[in-house]
Formats: C-alpha cells, structure tokens, sequence
C-alpha cells in the first residue's frame, strides 16, 4: 500500500511522541521519529519508520532528520513539533540555564526543522501540515502551577504558528497548534493523580492517545490553518 505521506515527530521516544508516531504509523504513513537516543527505546526501525538520534535544539539534527525522511520516503509531508522540557518553579529561581534549555528544545527545535521541512514542502509544491504542541497554561495560568520561562516558549510556537499560516497560506502549507493540559505522560510521573485531576473544569486527565488525535485531525483537514485547539477539559476556558 502506498503511503499517505511522511511524517517528522520530534520527541518521538514517549508519551505524547509515542502515540502521535504510532496514530500515523496505524493510518498508512510513513513516519521519521527522533529524540535524543531513540534508537535505544525498544522502538525499531521498519519500511515505514525511521529513527533518528539528536538533540533537537541542534541545527545539525535538523538536518539529518530532513535528509533521512527524503532519502528514506522522498518527500516531507507533515511535521510535528513534539519535542518540549517543562519545569515549574517560582520565576525568581530560574537560572540563566534554565531558560537558554527552554529556548533550545522548545524554540530551536521548532524552528529549525520547520525551517527544513518548509523548504522541502515548497519544493515538492504539494502543500504540507506543521503542529506544534503547546499548553492550555499559555492562555490560562493557573494560581500556584508557576511555570513563567516554559509558558514565553509555548507561546512563542502560539505566535509562530499564526504568523507562519499566514506567510504560507498561499502555498497551502498549514500550521497549527495543540494545546493539552494535563495528560498521563512519563513526564508527570511524580505529580499525583488527584493534583493532576484538579488542573481541568471536568477533573479528568488527558491520554496521549487523545493528544495524537487531535494532532492527525488539525494534519489531515485541510481548511485548517493558524488554529490552537485545546484538549484541555475546559482548562483555558477560565476559573473553574
């Protein structure tokens, strides 16, 4: 069967990564998935997925996950900006490293494979699909959950993708943005389930899979573009 197209996924290894790589790879696509050591994650390479490690805040791994995806499946259709690090502390305790390892996983491993895979899609004059993955903490904060250095990079990619809809819609290159709140991931792992619980007006949790659904509608509709859609539980609706 041939592909639906290929698909980039940064942060590939777990969580919201894991199941995104999966939902494409169940709907006939062809997948490029990377992370820092992904090919160590029990994951394995197959006809219809490649692996790449890096890290992603580096142009160079930009680059070889580009190149693995036309060498491998000769096109780049879809890209989806997974890879993201979160840390909640007050505002006057983040360090200088803090905030440049925000800057480099959450907004140069956008840009940078964004940059790639944009000049790719034009070439290929086909169109193409970027989402990136925010947070519904962007438009609503939440007394007691400081998370002020994460919150300027997710909306940066907020910004980016309304901006970059635009300067492509021409092109039908679309560009739009999920927004979870709290979703069962190895990345809250320590944080407790009725906390949790307590981040959303319906007092549920979101699953990844949820999170990789949203992700494949906003890629495969076609008159979507420049759109955050929340998968939140009501979260970024207010005070609850």
């Amino acid at each position: 069967m041939a592909s639906k197209g290929t698909v980039i996924v940064t942060g590939g290894s777990q969580g919201i990564g894991a199941a995104v790589v999966q939902a494409f790879l169940d709907r006939g696509y062809s997948v490029v998935a990377t992370s820092r050591k992904i090919t160590q994650t029990g994951l394995t390479s197959s006809s219809n997925l490649a692996l790449v490690d890096g890290d992603i805040g580096q142009a160079a791994t930009a680059q070889k996950v580009v190149d693995t995806a036309v060498q491998k499946f000769g096109s780049v259709d879809v890209v989806v900006n997974n890879a993201g690090i979160f840390s909640a502390k007050p505002f006057t305790d983040y360090s200088a490293e803090d905030f440049r390892a925000l800057v480099a996983t959450n907004l140069e491993g956008y840009i940078y494979i964004t940059q790639l895979a944009v000049k790719q899609m034009l070439a290929q004059k086909s169109g193409g699909s970027v989402v990136a993955i925010t947070s519904s903490l962007v438009d609503n904060p939440i007394g007691g959950l400081p998370v002020s250095l994460p919150m300027i990079t997710k909306g940066g990619l907020e910004a980016i993708t309304r901006s970059l809809a635009s300067e492509y819609a021409k092109e039908h290159i679309r560009f739009n943005a999920v927004a979870p709140g709290s979703v069962d991931t190895p990345l809250h792992k320590d944080n407790p389930k009725d906390f949790l619980k307590t981040l959303s007006p319906m007092g549920t949790i979101s699953t990844s899979e949820e999170i990789a659904n949203a992700v494949v509608y906003l890629t495969e509709s076609r008159q979507i573009t420049g759109e955050v859609l929340h998968v939140d539980g009501g979260a970024h609706n207010g005070k609850w």
